[in-house]
């Protein structure tokens, strides 16, 4: 039975050590410089923690050892309670590192803010002036990313890119299921929900295909629902958007009604032009023709709560004085 025991534990062990073997380490190691401040985040906030948890855990193992029931010489003092400097130690060094950890999270928070625009580049290089972020406008839908490029005048299916060292800047959306935008190498996930506008400011430093995903699972087609994000030099950008305006489609509204149609597992698709307001009118829920936009109702009921509140303000100091 010991033989067997082992045996098991063994193939357990060998089975942990396998499938951490296959762990993508992209996180840890990223290629984008906001993806690596939060690396380096959690590598603190870890070594933070560690400090505390590898001593208890020791201890625990030598006060085991040392006080087991056959070891007569073990020191017993069965009227012992108290000790001022134990105590200090016990609730002190805990203290310090969780002061230390809450205001390293504190500062990284809001330098991380992906709604803050990007002060550098990377470690050491600050993004230079009049350099101006590329617009990316991103829509998860069911089960495809659709990404306009406002400034280039094209949108493409299932396909990112964009130049090494230029900051990004990300306006994202969703169609009706709520979807979480994560490319692991450039910085960290965040959620994309119809009707709402999230933000995103990121770079990438290193030319390559990276891996994109919704991180919130979303319904049938979830699993097929990624993308690859190429890092460019400025030139094979440029490259890839006159690529996209020589091979692409018009995406027109009726074009993007048929897209909009639940699909799983789809192929990269170029649009080489957009019809003007398009993302506006998606994310405002007004792509269908003679739908009010969103934007225009909130406008009209602030409109008519302002000139309600002017019409009640006379009779109301009436009945003050």
């Amino acid at each position: 039975m010991s033989i067997l025991r082992t045996l098991h534990k063994t193939s357990i062990a060998a089975l942990g050590f396998a499938l951490l073997a296959g762990c993508d380490t992209v996180v840890m190691s990223p290629s984008g410089d906001i993806a690596a401040q939060q690396a380096s985040l959690i590598i603190w906030a870890t070594v933070l923690m560690l400090i505390v948890v590898i001593p208890v855990i020791v201890l625990t193992l030598l006060f085991a050892w040392r006080y087991r029931s056959s070891n007569k010489n073990a020191t017993y003092a069965p009227d012992w309670d108290h000790s001022t400097s134990l105590e200090l130690v016990i609730w002190a060094a805990p203290l310090a590192i969780i002061i230390a950890l809450g205001a390293l999270t504190w500062v990284s928070t809001h330098q991380l803010d992906p709604y803050r625009p990007l002060d550098r580049i990377s470690e050491g290089q600050p993004v230079p002036e009049g350099v101006e972020p590329l617009i990316v406008e991103v829509v998860a839908m069911d089960w495809k990313w659709l990404f306009f490029y406002p400034e280039q005048g094209i949108a493409v299916v299932n396909q990112l890119a964009a130049p090494v060292d230029r900051p990004i800047k990300f306006k994202i959306t969703a169609t009706t299921m709520m979807n979480s935008f994560y490319i692991p190498a450039l910085a960290g996930q965040i959620y994309a929900m119809g009707g709402m506008e999230t933000q995103l400011h990121a770079v990438i430093n290193e030319a390559g295909s990276y891996d994109g995903f919704s991180a919130n699972y979303s319904g049938a087609g979830f699993n097929g629902m990624r993308f690859k994000f190429l890092g460019m030099s400025e030139s094979n950008f440029e490259q890839w958007v006159a690529k996209v305006k020589s091979d692409g489609d018009d995406l027109s509204r009726k074009a993007y009604k048929e897209l909009e149609v639940p699909s799983e597992y789809n192929p990269v698709h170029y649009y080489s032009k957009v019809e003007p307001g398009l993302y506006d009118a998606i994310l405002n829920r007004c792509v269908d023709p003679g739908s009010i936009c969103m934007k225009d109702l909130m406008s009209h009921h602030h409109r008519d709560d302002k000139a309600a509140e002017k019409s009640n303000a006379p009779s109301e100091s009436h009945h003050a004085h």
